[in-house]
């Protein structure tokens, strides 16, 4: 969890396409060049990691808090519970149910 938020604070388009599982993988991201967006990428602000759940050897939970603001605006709150699964010796991130 971590190192996808460092690389979404640097922006490692390549490193989050290939931590990401190719069933919920997106085609882009938002500050991806070849993604069409008119919406400005967040600024990071910091990461609170709350807690993790192993369920087996290959499934886990992260819950984490990641705080970010757009532009000039007020500082805001991603709270998460991100599903992972080790495929290959390598955990993938599924999906998340935001709060």
């Amino acid at each position: 969890m971590r190192s996808r938020y460092s690389a979404y604070v640097y922006r490692l388009v390549e490193y989050l396409l290939s931590t990401w599982h190719a069933d919920t993988r997106p085609d882009a991201l938002p500050f991806d060049s070849s993604f069409n967006s008119p919406v400005q990428s967040p600024r990071w602000l910091g990461l609170k990691i709350i807690g993790a759940q192993m369920l087996d050897e290959n499934h886990a939970f992260v819950e984490f808090v990641a705080r970010f603001r757009h532009g000039g605006g007020a500082a805001q709150r991603l709270h998460e519970r991100s599903r992972f699964v080790r495929e290959h010796g390598r955990w993938l991130y599924v999906d998340g149910d935001i709060f």
